[in-house]
């Protein structure tokens, strides 16, 4: 046993084991009479005759309103029985409220895109036209000359694309025989506009500020500033948002959707936030089609302080949101001053009445992205060149490494609870006692958090999807990025995991044997002797992550597959390594970056 590893009798990780699923009724939501449907002015006095007219008249019109009535009547009776019918056999409680929302978070819309008018490309007569698909990615990079996209190198706010080069591991087909019988979805959210008070729109709202006042006379490349207003809202989905999470529904379908049991209705977990529950919406829109409220619940867990929710770790982790665990900033600032020093002489060589500091430059660079997905076209991306976008997508790296992942502090600990709730479904257990934020309320309920289902989709954001990668130990994407310079390869590469409608597919596969491990060639007999087995397999971003890689019980296996009771093992073996309460709400000191490799804090609790 490492001495960091603690055996579990010692830990309270208490499960439930369940035999017999339990069943909750189905709760009537409550009607209301809107005052709106009153009148509560008295009608005029009138004479015989017109009395006449008005008896002769309200009586057609009753007819009329009891008839309209008897329809309305029957049409909600055959709602509710078709509601009934198809609701009675899941029994699953109508708890989770999607209209009205609550716990919304910030919902700022901002202007409306007009690409077709402000669209510039072809970019001028050597450049060959490329219809936008929907958004304008053809520009003209100084410095790019393969024909690469600064797109993909724009860490956590790349707009989807699947990992273009993989994790070091080639893609197999099933051997035939073999099937897969479950997959656990966690999918972050799509495209959006910047968070309220990030540094996006602090430097437009300052841009367009100097604009109004005309206290600024930018030149040459720069000259559009003179005329820039800011117009991007804050927090919601931008429509490729909504796009890339349909998309992904009906890709999703396309893999597994034989795994949908048509006689159920599965249960889809995200969190109260606006853009978590509408990507949820338009993700099962594009596996189900319009009608998914028939095959699915979305669970609304709430997304805030003080409420436990693995979708959500960071809320329940204070430190996760201290000084302690910002040494990733820390490295990007150095990194920053280095690649951006050129940019920022010529931005104020561009400026002679402003004065650009690196952050002011690095900010605009943020700009891009942001304006990009929500009007189609950002003047901000030429500005760069392309070195200097693989310089930005490098000080992503570096920020997420040391703010979220196996750098931090609190890396394992923001990632844990999902983890437990993985194990507790491959194990056939709910949870019954906090250890984590898990939500026990709603995690030791198979109604709530069932075990059944073929398919599970989970929806999260990019910094809990690092946090559960290191809670999960997956230890290739642990190697120190130096600050001073990006080295020749590296593993973790922000935009290949987290891009914006990011996601992981954990695959459960049986097979009638043991797959052999090394499979050279796609036509290669794929079994050795042996029992049935099954198997785990990671993909993120539609690439296989090699688990060999991180845990060496599993082998080095060429499809990177885990056979599936050594990976649970594993997983059970490292629960205890995230040192929960001690990370989130211990007393330790900030450590320079680079100084923690593990994902936990380098003091250890007294």
């Amino acid at each position: 046993m490492m001495k960091d590893e603690l055996n579990l009798a010692s830990m309270d990780y208490t499960y439930k084991k369940l035999n017999v699923p339990e069943e909750v009724a189905l709760q009537d939501l409550p009607q209301y009479l809107s005052t709106e449907d009153l009148d509560p002015k008295p009608l005029p006095t009138q004479s015989t005759y017109s009395r006449t007219k008005t008896v002769v008249f309200t009586m057609i019109s009753s007819v009329l309103l009891l008839v309209t009535a008897l329809s309305l009547v029957r049409a909600a009776w055959f709602e509710k029985r078709a509601t009934t019918t198809a609701s009675s056999s899941s029994k699953v409680p109508q708890y989770f409220q999607t209209t009205p929302e609550i716990f919304a978070g910030p919902t700022a819309t901002g202007r409306a895109p007009f690409l077709a008018e402000t669209n510039p490309a072809p970019f001028g007569a050597s450049r060959s036209f490329v219809p936008n698909t929907p958004l304008e990615t053809s520009l003209p990079i100084v410095g790019d000359t393969t024909n690469a996209s600064i797109f993909q190198l724009m860490g956590q706010l790349s707009p989807y694309f699947p990992n273009p080069i993989g994790f070091g591991v080639n893609e197999y087909p099933l051997p035939a025989g073999a099937n897969i019988s479950q997959v656990h979805v966690l999918h972050r959210h799509g495209s959006r506009y910047p968070t309220t008070g990030a540094a996006a729109q602090y430097v437009g709202t300052n841009l367009s500020a100097i604009a109004a006042n005309g206290t600024a006379n930018f030149t040459g490349a720069l000259s559009f500033l003179n005329s820039y207003s800011y117009g991007l809202g804050a927090e919601i989905l931008v429509p490729v948002g909504r796009q890339e999470l349909f998309d992904s529904g009906v890709l999703h379908y396309y893999n597994y959707g034989h795994l949908y049991n048509t006689s159920t209705k599965i249960i889809a977990r995200t969190t109260t936030q606006d853009r978590m529950l509408k990507s949820a919406e338009y993700f099962m829109a594009g596996f189900f089609g319009l009608t998914w409220t028939n095959n699915a619940t979305l669970e609304l867990i709430i997304e805030g302080a003080g409420f436990n929710n693995s979708l959500a770790g960071y809320d329940n982790c204070n430190n996760s949101n201290s000084a302690v665990a910002a040494g990733g900033t820390n490295a990007s600032v150095i990194w920053e001053k280095i690649y951006l020093k050129n940019a920022t002489a010529r931005f104020n060589a561009l400026s002679p009445s402003f004065n650009w500091t690196v952050a002011d430059v690095y900010n605009v660079q943020t700009l891009c992205p942001y304006e990009t997905v929500a009007f189609g076209y950002s003047a901000f991306c030429d500005l760069f060149t392309y070195e200097e976008w693989q310089g930005f997508e490098y000080s992503i790296d570096i920020a997420f490494a040391g703010n979220n992942y196996f750098e931090s502090p609190t890396g394992r600990a923001v990632g844990i609870g999902y983890v437990e709730e993985v194990l507790a479904r491959l194990t056939n257990h709910t949870i019954s006692t906090a250890t984590a934020q898990d939500n026990i309320t709603l995690d030791n309920n198979t109604v709530t958090f069932p075990l059944n289902q073929t398919l599970y989709f989970d929806f999260t954001h990019d910094t809990n999807i690092a946090g559960i990668l290191t809670a999960f130990g997956l230890t290739q994407f642990a190697p120190v990025l130096p600050p001073t310079g990006i080295p020749p390869t590296r593993s973790l590469i922000v935009s290949h995991i987290q891009s914006f409608g990011g996601r992981l597919d954990i695959e459960i596969i049986k097979a009638p044997q043991p797959v052999a491990a090394n499979r050279t060639e796609v036509g290669t007999t794929a079994y050795t002797s042996g029992p049935p087995t099954s198997y785990v397999h990671f993909i993120i971003n539609q690439r296989t992550v090699p688990l060999g890689a991180s845990y060496p019980s599993c082998g080095n296996r060429t499809d990177g597959w885990c056979e599936l009771q050594t990976f649970i093992t594993v997983q059970q073996q490292l629960l205890a390594n995230a040192k929960y309460d001690y990370s989130c709400n211990g007393k330790y000191p900030a450590v320079p970056y680079g100084s923690i490799t593990n994902g936990v804090p380098q003091a250890t609790a007294s």
